[in-house]
């Protein structure tokens, strides 16, 4: 189980994160700003990049530059029409950037993935 941080202002879809991260095993925390996510002291970061109000890759980009992510995994997911997005999310140091349809269907499987990866490394350095 591991804590994890979801930063998706969209009520329904966040709810529906929160659901089945939980039911995946994990202790989840939702919030609707960078502020709330950023202090969550959570293992794994879970970032909504299609929202109107929150900038997911310039929050990455920032923690990472303020080496706020040392030991978090980040996952952020897009609207698949948005492809530059996406873009700018890989380039800001995202551990995984998928398409929000993938994230509905696999969220628990992504999560699980990010963490066991970051054990075989030995932790996350960023």
């Amino acid at each position: 189980m591991a804590r994890v941080a979801v930063l998706c202002p969209d009520l329904l879809f966040g709810s529906k994160l929160e659901g089945g991260l939980r039911a995946a095993g994990h202790e989840v925390s939702r919030y609707e700003d960078e502020p709330g996510a950023r202090a969550a002291g959570a293992e794994v970061l879970v970032v909504d990049l299609g929202a109107e109000h929150v900038d997911g890759a310039t929050l990455v980009e920032s923690m990472r530059a303020d080496g706020e992510l040392r030991g978090i995994v980040t996952l952020g997911f897009y609207p698949h029409v948005e492809q530059e997005t996406r873009s700018r999310a890989e380039a800001a140091g995202l551990d995984l950037v998928v398409p929000r349809s993938r994230m509905a269907r696999e969220m628990g499987t992504l999560v699980d993935r990010l963490l066991a990866a970051r054990a075989d490394r030995g932790g996350v350095e960023s």
